[in-house]
């Protein structure tokens, strides 16, 4: 499956608006737990398998490439790690993860 690029049709949509080509992006199964574990830091490619127990390894290696194409990360000498635009989509992520806290205690949850 092709990563998804603003301005081509992508899953769902033949638009090719931004916000369908990163939403067919990070709605791609692991990918957005992919990225919140890279949040702090870089993680070898066994580390983030570890964090996302359970992500088979060809799974990965697909989603870690298709973020890479995506100019979400890059390798680094000490693993993935989140590029500048993937810092910036983590400081979004940290905002759903207030929300989903909020939402945890509004549930009774937490």
């Amino acid at each position: 499956m092709a990563t998804p690029r603003p301005g081509a049709p992508v899953r769902g949509s033949r638009s090719g608006r931004p916000i369908m080509a990163a939403l067919d992006l990070l709605g791609r199964r692991w990918t957005l737990r992919i990225l919140w574990e890279l949040r702090e830091g870089p993680l070898t490619f066994r580390a983030v398998r570890q964090a996302c127990e359970g992500v088979s390894p060809s799974v990965l290696n697909s989603r870690l490439r298709e973020l890479r194409d995506a100019g979400v990360l890059e390798r680094s000498e000490t693993g993935y790690a989140l590029t500048a635009s993937g810092r910036s989509l983590g400081k979004l992520l940290l905002s759903l993860d207030r929300w989903a806290k909020d939402w945890a205690r509004r549930q009774g949850a937490a």
